[in-house]
């Protein structure tokens, strides 16, 4: 959806941005794992209601994770790096509605369930395709400087960013957006399997000797 747009947009203040950490020594990997520790701070900003707090917390965690693909791509893509991006980036997506249940559990703690739940569809989805992706060279026509194939559907990065953003600016509505946010992610699911079978059933398999 908005992925390929935004990548657009963000593309050369990240590049510029990149050069000055690459120029200190700065790793990729380092990045990383700073902007997941900055953005951990929005889980007790959440559960206190500082919910601006929160916002630039979650700001901040989104551009070092923007940042540290712009400083890999002077300094070499890594399986390594890939990995430990994703995986703290899924973490960090089902925090955040984690934190809104603990906020007010009265009101958001079915609809934070249902939008965790739901991430586990989409991350599954994205993560299995990838690994049989990876096993047939089948690369992706639009992320090609990606680590991973990033299979698409209506609720990607920016999506999900805008979705955080509206909660913490009108947290009253949580339970109600996530419900929306929540069914586009089973939308989303349910395409990326049925894109991802019939992708792998047409592709043939590679012959290992």
């Amino acid at each position: 959806m908005l992925d390929r747009y935004a990548v657009k947009v963000i593309r050369w203040p990240l590049k510029t941005l990149a050069a000055l950490p690459d120029k200190l020594g700065i790793s990729a990997n380092q990045v990383t794992l700073t902007g997941f520790l900055i953005g951990l701070l929005a889980l007790p900003s959440l559960m206190l209601q500082e919910y601006y707090w929160a916002l630039t917390f979650i700001v901040i965690n989104r551009i070092f994770d923007g940042l540290d693909g712009a400083i890999a791509r002077r300094q070499g893509i890594t399986d390594c790096g890939g990995f430990l991006d994703i995986t703290l980036d899924f973490l960090f997506y089902s925090m955040v509605p984690f934190g809104f249940v603990l906020a007010d559990p009265s009101a958001n703690a079915v609809a934070g369930a249902f939008l965790i739940f739901s991430f586990i569809g989409t991350g599954s989805s994205f993560l299995s395709f990838a690994i049989m992706a990876g096993k047939r060279n089948i690369e992706s026509p639009i992320y090609k400087q990606k680590s991973l194939y990033y299979i698409g559907g209506l609720t990607e990065g920016t999506e999900t960013i805008a979705c955080f953003v509206l909660f913490c600016l009108f947290p009253q509505y949580f339970a109600v957006i996530a419900w929306v946010y929540g069914t586009l992610c089973w939308i989303t699911t349910a395409t990326r399997i049925w894109a991802g079978y019939h992708t792998l059933k047409d592709t043939p398999e590679i012959e290992v000797n």
